[in-house]
């Protein structure tokens, strides 16, 4: 009960998948993933599905909960924002065979509120990425 509070899942403990929107649905996985407390936490493409405003309330989400728990997080995500929104360290790799090209320290202070999104430190960030993704397509 207390995992389904973090997530804002009070009160829906007894309702089936079908019977919660998409971003719950995401909710409700994130606690089978932490309900046996893991050291390590491996997403991939965890809020892909979801709008935009649902994504983002759950990157608060995970920030809180990261937070509370110290787990460690492999995420894999294409959405650079979100990348540098949950991360410490990105990895931008190539494609087939992965490897890693670049490694990048996020060193934007924490706790990160959304409204860091749309700051200069940020906006530069992805777009050091986006230019590092791009070299590496070409």
């Amino acid at each position: 009960e207390e995992l389904l509070k973090t997530v804002g899942l009070e009160g829906c403990g007894d309702q089936y998948p079908w019977q919660l929107s998409g971003g719950m649905q995401q909710r409700a996985s994130l606690c089978r993933a932490l309900i046996h407390e893991p050291k390590l936490l491996m997403l991939d493409e965890p809020f892909a599905a979801l709008d935009s405003f649902t994504r983002e309330e759950l990157w608060c989400v995970m920030r809180d909960l990261w937070q509370q728990k110290k787990f460690t997080v492999i995420l894999v995500t294409h959405d650079l924002p979100e990348a540098v929104f949950l991360a410490d360290r990105i990895f931008v790799m190539s494609s087939r065979p992965g490897k890693i090209l670049v490694e990048r320290k996020v060193d934007l202070p924490r706790p990160r509120e959304l409204d860091l999104c749309f700051t200069p430190e940020f906006t530069a960030i992805v777009h050091e990425l986006r230019g590092h993704i791009s070299d590496a397509r070409s």
